[in-house]
C-alpha cells in the first residue's frame, strides 16, 4: 500500500531505512511533520518481515539512537487510557533517561512487540521484569557494563543521568557506546536489577499525557483522517440493527437497478456480506442507503421486554457451574438472625464509540495491508487473516488512534469489512461505519439477571451469601462481517463469565456459594462481549446492594458494616479494602449513619450511598451523593467520590483521569443506557434511541489515588466504574427507603418503584 497521505508516528520500516529527514504528506488540514532517522540501524527487525519479534530480546523492545535518545517498539495501543505515557515513564526510569529522551514508533505488525491493550493491562504488564521495564533495565545494565570497560571504572562506581554514564571523572554517552551496534542478547541473560522504588525519579510522578496536546488543539491524527492514494470508498449494507447472534442476517435478494443512477458504484457480495464501493465517499453513502435489499425477518429474538425471563428460562440453559462453594450456605441462612433476598437485572449496553469505526485495507492475491484502530495489532491481524483465508503473516496491520473502546466494539468488524471489499475489487478501500452500523452491529456488553440471598447474625457479621448469575456465553468475540461472509461460529457457545471477585469475595463469609447459569449464547439472545470492567458492574449492582441491605438489617453504618466484615488479613490483601473505604469516607466527609434512617418528606429528597469492588486487581470504593425528584422520577447524581489503590501507580494524574472517566461513564450506564430490540432485530440505532449522560448531567467527581509502591501495579482504566451503579442505588435507598433492582434507573422505573 502506498504510504498514507497524513502525518503520523513513523513505522519502524520507515524509521530505520536510513539517515536524513523524511517529510510526510500534507493532511486535509495542511499539517506535516518530519522526523530524523537514525543512522544506527537495528538488524533485528527492519519492518520488512512480519512480526512479532522475540520479546525475550532487548532489541525487540528498544533502540538507542545517534542523538542519545531511545526509540521504543512496544505494542500497546493508545485508546484514550494514557498508558503510552506511563510506558515511556517506565522505560525512561530504568534507562536513566529524561522522559523527553524516549519516544515510540507507530504500532505495526512488522515492527511491534506482541501486546494487547485490554483488561486494564497495558501499564501493569509494561512494568513487569519480563516486559518493557525489564528490557529497559537490561539495556541499562549492558550499557553500564560497556561504559565500565571503556572508561576503566568499576560498574558499581558509575552512575547514569540523561543517558550519560559518569564515574572516575569521565563520561560517555549511550549513543557513543552503541555506535550502531545492537544489544544482541536477551533480558534474562543480562539478569538486570530493577530500580528500587525509593530511587524512582519518574515512576509515581505526574507527567503530562503525551496525547492530550494534539487532541486539545485539533491536530491529532485519527484513523478517520487517514487517506491513501488511489483508494475508493466503501460502505456496508446491512439491516438497521442486527438479528440473533447465530443468524446475524440472511440476505434474500438485492436489486442492482435501485442504484443504477449513482455513477461508478460496485456492489460486493460474499455470502450474506453486502457492500458498495465508489470513488466518492458520498456516492458510497448514498448507494448503501438506496440499494434495495431484502433480509430475513424471522422473529428469533426474545425482545428486550422478555429478556430477563429468557435469561432465567430453564429451556435456554446451556450449562450450570459452581464457581465458589464454601461451607454450608443453606445452614448458614437458616441460622441467620436476618436474611435478605432480591433479584436484579442488568440489560445489554453499547460501547457507543463517539466516532464510528474506520479502516483502510489493500488486499492482494497473497497479502494484505490494513490501517486501522485496534486493541492489539496481532489479534486484529488474526481476525482479518481468518476472514480473508490468508496466513496471519501475510497480513500487515498498522494502528492509528480511534475514538476509544474500553471493551471490544466494531473496530475489527470495520477492518474485516474493508478487507473483504478490497479483496473483491482489487483496490485500497476505506470504510467508515455509519452511526446505525456502529450502534446496530456493536458487540454489546452482556445482560445479566442475578439472585442474591444473604444472612447476618446479631453481631452484624455476614454468615451466608448465595449468589446466582444468569447470562449467556459472551467471551467469544463474533465479528459480524466475518460471520456474514460465511466464517462459521464455534460449534458450542462459550460459557458465561461469572465475576467471582465482585460477588462477595472481599468479605469474610464462612458460607458462600456462587453459581453461574449460562444460557445458550446461540439462542434467542443478542451477542455480547467485553465492555469496561466486564461482568463487574452487573455483579456489584446485585452483591453490593445485598451487602447494603444487610447493613440496614443490622442497623449499622454502611461503611462500618463493610469494614467489620472485611477479612483484614494481609495475606488476602483485604486490608487494602479497608484503606480505600477509609480514604473515600474521608474525602466525602462521611458521617456514620444507618441508611434510610432520615428519609425526606419533600418532593426532592437527598441520599448518599457507598459501594466497593473493582476489576483488574485494583481496590476501589465509591460514595455517591444524589437527589431524587419523586414527582418526575429523575435521579440527579450530584457528586461521586472515589478512592483507588492500584498498587504501584506509574502516573497518578493519568490514573485520576481514568477514574473520572469511569465515574462519569458509570453514571451514564446506571441511569440511561439500555439496548432495545424487537423479536426481529436491534433497534437502538442512534443517540435518541440509545440515550447517554449529557454534559450538563455529569456529576462533580473527587478522586483519591492511594500510592502503593510496595505493591505490583494493577489496572486503572476500568476498576472505578464497577461499583458506581451500586453506590447510586444504595444512595437511592438512603433517600427514599426503596430499593431499585434494575438498570437503567430511568425516571419511569423510579416512578413505578416509588408507587405505594
Amino acid at each position: 500500500m502506498t504510504r498514507p497521505l497524513i502525518s503520523h508516528e513513523l513505522s519502524r520500516k520507515t524509521f530505520l531505512k536510513g539517515g536524513g529527514t523524511l517529510a510526510l504528506g500534507l493532511t486535509a488540514a495542511g499539517t506535516a511533520r518530519a522526523a530524523n532517522n537514525p543512522t544506527a540501524v537495528s538488524q533485528l527487525h527492519l519492518g520488512a518481515v512480519p512480526g512479532p519479534p522475540d520479546p525475550a530480546q532487548i532489541d525487540s523492545w528498544l533502540q538507542v539512537n545517534p542523538d542519545n535518545t531511545v526509540t521504543l517498539f512496544h505494542g500497546w495501543t493508545e485508546m484514550g487510557q494514557g498508558s503510552p505515557t506511563a510506558i515511556r515513564q517506565i522505560a525512561a526510569e530504568e534507562l536513566g533517561l529524561s522522559f523527553d529522551q524516549v519516544a515510540a514508533v507507530q504500532l505495526d505488525t512488522n515492527v511491534s512487540v506482541q501486546e494487547f491493550a485490554a483488561a486494564s493491562s497495558s501499564t501493569r504488564t509494561a512494568i513487569l521484569p519480563t516486559s518493557m521495564r525489564g528490557a529497559a533495565a537490561a539495556a541499562r545494565t549492558v550499557l553500564v557494563g560497556m561504559a565500565a570497560a571503556q572508561l576503566g571504572v568499576a560498574g558499581s562506581a558509575l552512575s547514569v543521568r540523561n543517558g550519560v554514564v559518569s564515574g572516575g571523572g569521565k563520561t560517555v554517552k549511550y549513543s557513543d557506546l552503541m555506535a550502531g551496534k545492537t544489544f544482541n542478547t536477551t533480558i534474562a541473560a543480562v539478569s538486570p536489577v530493577l530500580t528500587d522504588p525509593s530511587s524512582f525519579r519518574l515512576i509515581g510522578t505526574r507527567v503530562p499525557r503525551i496525547d492530550i496536546p494534539s487532541i486539545a488543539t485539533g491536530t491529532a491524527t485519527y484513523i478517520q483522517n487517514v487517506r491513501v492514494p488511489g483508494m475508493l470508498h466503501g460502505r456496508v449494507v446491512r439491516p438497521r440493527g442486527q438479528a440473533a447472534q447465530i443468524a446475524a442476517a440472511t440476505l434474500l435478494s438485492f436489486d442492482k437497478g435501485s442504484i443504477a443512477h449513482i455513477p461508478d458504484v460496485q456492489i460486493v457480495q460474499k455470502g450474506n456480506f453486502l457492500g458498495v464501493v465508489a470513488p466518492r465517499e458520498y456516492d458510497a453513502i448514498q448507494a448503501a442507503a438506496e440499494l434495495k435489499a431484502t433480509w430475513s425477518e424471522a422473529p428469533t429474538l426474545t425482545g428486550d421486554g422478555n429478556l430477563e425471563g429468557a435469561l432465567r428460562d430453564p429451556a435456554n440453559l446451556q450449562r450450570t457451574s459452581r464457581a465458589v462453594d464454601i461451607g454450608d450456605v443453606d445452614a448458614g441462612l437458616a441460622s441467620a438472625a436476618r436474611v435478605v433476598s432480591a433479584s436484579y437485572f442488568w440489560p445489554y449496553q453499547l460501547h457507543g464509540a463517539m466516532g464510528p469505526n474506520c479502516s483502510i485495507a489493500e488486499v492482494g492475491a497473497q497479502s494484505a495491508t490494513v490501517i486501522c484502530m485496534a486493541q492489539g495489532p496481532y489479534s486484529t491481524r488474526q481476525a482479518i487473516a481468518t476472514a480473508l483465508a490468508l496466513p496471519p503473516t501475510s497480513v500487515r496491520v498498522e494502528v492509528f488512534r480511534g475514538s476509544g473502546n474500553y471493551g471490544h466494539n466494531t473496530y475489527d468488524d470495520v477492518s474485516i469489512s474493508a478487507a473483504l471489499l478490497s479483496q473483491a475489487v482489487g483496490k485500497p478501500i476505506r470504510v467508515q461505519f455509519m452511526r446505525w452500523d456502529e450502534h446496530g452491529w456493536d458487540q454489546f456488553g452482556p445482560a445479566q439477571a442475578t439472585d442474591v440471598r444473604a444472612g447476618v447474625d446479631t453481631a452484624g457479621n455476614i454468615v451466608a451469601f448465595d449468589y446466582r448469575a444468569f447470562n449467556h456465553g459472551w467471551t467469544q468475540v463474533v465479528e459480524s462481517a466475518a460471520q456474514l461472509a460465511g466464517i462459521p461460529l464455534p460449534p458450542v457457545a462459550p460459557p458465561a463469565m461469572t465475576d467471582t471477585v465482585s460477588s462477595g469475595s472481599f468479605y469474610k463469609i464462612p458460607n458462600r456459594r456462587v453459581t453461574s447459569n449460562s444460557v445458550n449464547g446461540y439462542g434467542p439472545f443478542m451477542k455480547g462481549t467485553y465492555l469496561r470492567a466486564p461482568g463487574a458492574p452487573q455483579a456489584l449492582f446485585a452483591a453490593e446492594q445485598a451487602v447494603d441491605a444487610l447493613a440496614h438489617a443490622a442497623k449499622m453504618d454502611p461503611i462500618a458494616f463493610r469494614v467489620q466484615n472485611i477479612d483484614a488479613s494481609d495475606t488476602k490483601g483485604n486490608a487494602r479494602w479497608i484503606a480505600v473505604l477509609d480514604a473515600v469516607g474521608h474525602a466525602s466527609n462521611w458521617k456514620p449513619m444507618v441508611s434510610a434512617s432520615n428519609v425526606g418528606t419533600g418532593n426532592v429528597v437527598a441520599g448518599r450511598g457507598v459501594a466497593m469492588g473493582g476489576f483488574a486487581n485494583a481496590f476501589p470504593a465509591v460514595v455517591a451523593d444524589i437527589n431524587v425528584n419523586k414527582k418526575t422520577g429523575k435521579i440527579t447524581v450530584d457528586h461521586l467520590f472515589a478512592a483507588q489503590d492500584a498498587g504501584t501507580t506509574v502516573n497518578p494524574a493519568s490514573v485520576e483521569n481514568q477514574m473520572e472517566g469511569c465515574l462519569v461513564q458509570g453514571t451514564s450506564r446506571a441511569l440511561f443506557e439500555q439496548v432495545n430490540f424487537t423479536r426481529v432485530r436491534q433497534s437502538s440505532l442512534d443517540w435518541v434511541t440509545y440515550p447517554i449522560l449529557r454534559f450538563n448531567e455529569a456529576p462533580a467527581v473527587t478522586t483519591v489515588v492511594l500510592q502503593r509502591l510496595d505493591q505490583p501495579a494493577a489496572g486503572s482504566g476500568e476498576p472505578t466504574t464497577a461499583a458506581v451503579a451500586a453506590a447510586i442505588a444504595n444512595a437511592f435507598f438512603d433517600a427514599t427507603g426503596v430499593r431499585l433492582y434494575r438498570t437503567p434507573m430511568t425516571p419511569g422505573y423510579v416512578r413505578t418503584a416509588l408507587k405505594p
